[in-house]
């Protein structure tokens, strides 16, 4: 299928392109969503015809995408997960979980504009791409925790592994002060007074 492209499409080429496409990409994503028209004779009269203004709108939604993008580029929103001690969540963290944490801060996006080549199926930080504009992209950061306090210690910079690491640490240091307390109680109660005497030296014979 031959069709004239609305707007730059990735891969396949710039406004105004006429180019060959597979038949279910052309009608089942070109076509409905407006990135194309069939490359008819008529079809091609009519783009001609509205090339400036086409041209012109494009030039004004580009750049409303590159404002928003100057101030969503590099952001890093919480989302908080149930997760097993390793770091596996219970599911998984998917685009539209990322557009509404970003659109609840502020920034309206829809879980089509945003890019997720694998499954977010762990803690930690994850970064995805978004799309503003078919020339305008920028990136987000997921940071995906069991708490807000967790969340601002990975912020920081520390990983899943680092965290579980010191909480071990932790753990085992508090085992020792338990029993160094409980060595230190039972010294209390013994007593210095309650210590055997030290045995009576034996007389020499001259002391007899």
């Amino acid at each position: 299928m031959d069709v004239i492209l609305l707007e730059r499409v990735a891969k396949l080429g710039q406004m105004g392109d006429v180019v060959t496409v597979k038949q279910g990409f052309g009608r089942n994503f070109l076509l409905p969503q407006g990135k194309a028209l069939r490359a008819t004779a008529t079809n091609k009269t009519h783009f001609e015809a509205q090339k400036t203004q086409l041209e012109a709108q494009n030039l004004e939604t580009k750049k409303e995408a590159e404002a928003v993008s100057e101030k969503l580029d590099g952001q890093q929103f919480t989302i908080i997960r149930s997760a097993s001690d390793a770091g596996a969540l219970y599911g998984s963290v998917t685009t539209r979980d990322a557009a509404v944490v970003a659109t609840a801060a502020g920034f309206t996006l829809s879980k089509k504009q945003v890019v997720l080549d694998v499954p977010i199926k762990e803690l930690g930080l994850h970064d995805m791409t978004v799309n503003l504009h078919p020339e305008v992209a920028c990136t987000i950061q997921i940071n995906v925790a069991r708490s807000i306090e967790e969340a601002e210690l990975q912020a920081s910079g520390k990983s899943i592994q680092e965290l579980a690491a010191e909480a071990e640490s932790d753990a085992e240091f508090e085992i020792a002060e338990l029993f160094d307390d409980m060595g230190a109680a039972a010294a209390d109660e013994y007593g210095d007074d309650d210590a055997p005497s030290e045995a009576p030296a034996e007389k020499t014979e001259d002391e007899a």
